[in-house]
């Protein structure tokens, strides 16, 4: 009898190693092969442990600087993690399936099984099923690998193209971003018309982000080289300066701030199912705002600074633009919570960053004869 218990229990545990390496593969496939604008759950757990590590070591960091550093590596650790994930749940289905065809220990097996998936070679059963899934194991692992190498140029050219205007945005918004920036920048050089080709460029950013982060989610999780850059708080600057043009200069503001704005918005949202960012998918244009009225006003503020035209008062603009912002901005929030994006204006509070809100950073302004003008952004409020 307890032999007969002991066949059973072997062969149970061998239809559990099938449907492992069975669900495995295909969560492997999924990720890496056919990605369909969702996060697979291994994947998704394992990024999210990899965060949390990482979340609590930069707590004990001081600087933002140095917590910046410390979760610029949940990207590339989230990558190798599921890896290792994807091989150790092989290991343990092929284990399973190995362990009744022989008269070895579990243990055994499971050495057996971690030479072939590694192609190691070192251990190996005479008769032909052993060898069977050896041979399968050893072929799983050579895929697994091979897949994730290819995997790797596809992530880092979505993120070098992603990179490319959020680098470019700090010449324009500061670092980090702040929508009222970008037109003040504009307005204080004399290149308004140039809005224009940068709202077109914006919108076709925003649908190339939203593929690629939709279909390959770690991405969200790789900051960029400079720890005041993020990708969220540049496109929640951009839309914010989109909805601050409408606002204030009414029919004055091109047509593509419009479409930016639109497929801004859409692309959060995309990002948001994917990552699971509860959202309101038709918010009323008179809900009220995280964003308060007096930090509206240090924007307006800053655009009154540099003669910025405006068809319309504070007061009056106030609605048209809360009325745009709340198509975005609990997304952009929550992402931006999600990633601990740099806590810069208007862009919400940061849980893990206690209340910190950073300045964007802007060169001085100097004019020949010594005239330097200079603007400092006054205290924000918090969220």
């Amino acid at each position: 009898m307890p032999a007969m218990v002991g066949e059973v229990v072997r062969w149970g545990g061998a239809l559990l190693g099938v449907a492992l390496v069975v669900a495995t593969a295909a969560n492997l496939v999924n990720t890496l092969v056919v990605p369909r604008g969702r996060a697979t759950g291994l994947s998704q757990r394992v990024a999210v442990v990899v965060a949390a590590g990482l979340h609590l070591l930069a707590g004990r960091a001081r600087s933002y600087t140095t917590k910046d550093r410390l979760l610029a590596q949940a990207g590339p650790l989230a990558v190798l993690g599921v890896l290792g994930a994807w091989l150790t749940l092989f290991a343990l289905g092929y284990t399973l399936v190995l362990w009744p065809l022989t008269d070895v220990t579990f243990g055994q097996a499971f050495r057996e099984i971690g030479s072939s998936l590694f192609t190691l070679g070192f251990a190996s059963q005479p008769t032909a099923a052993a060898t069977a899934v050896d041979f399968a194991a050893a072929a799983t692992g050579l895929l697994a690998v091979a897949l994730q190498i290819s995997y790797l140029p596809v992530l880092y050219g979505a993120f070098s193209r992603r990179e490319v205007l959020v680098t470019m945005l700090q010449s324009r918004a500061g670092s980090p971003a702040w929508g009222p920036e970008i037109l003040a920048r504009h307005q204080l050089v004399g290149i308004i018309d140039n809005l224009r080709a940068f709202y077109g460029d914006w919108e076709a950013w925003a649908a190339e982000v939203a593929e690629s982060h939709a279909n390959y989610p770690v991405l969200l999780r790789f900051r960029s080289p400079h720890p005041l850059r993020s990708w969220v708080i540049a496109l929640l600057a951009v839309l914010d300066s989109a909805a601050l043009y409408h606002a204030l200069a009414g029919d004055a503001a091109p047509s593509e701030t419009r479409l930016c704005l639109r497929q801004g918005f859409t692309a959060l949202r995309d990002i948001a199912d994917v990552v699971g960012v509860p959202y309101d998918p038709d918010p009323s244009p008179d809900a009220p705002l995280r964003l308060s009225y007096d930090e509206f006003l240090v924007g307006v503020a800053r655009l009154e600074a540099v003669g910025f035209p405006m068809e319309r008062s504070p007061e009056d603009a106030w609605q048209h633009f809360r009325g745009w912002r709340n198509n975005y901005e609990g997304l952009a929030y929550g992402l931006a919570e999600l990633i601990a994006a740099p806590p810069a204006p208007w862009s919400g509070a940061r849980r893990r960053l206690s209340g910190v809100v950073i300045a964007p950073q802007r060169p001085i302004d100097r004019r020949p004869g010594g005239d330097v003008r200079t603007f400092d952004l006054p205290p924000m409020p918090s969220d």
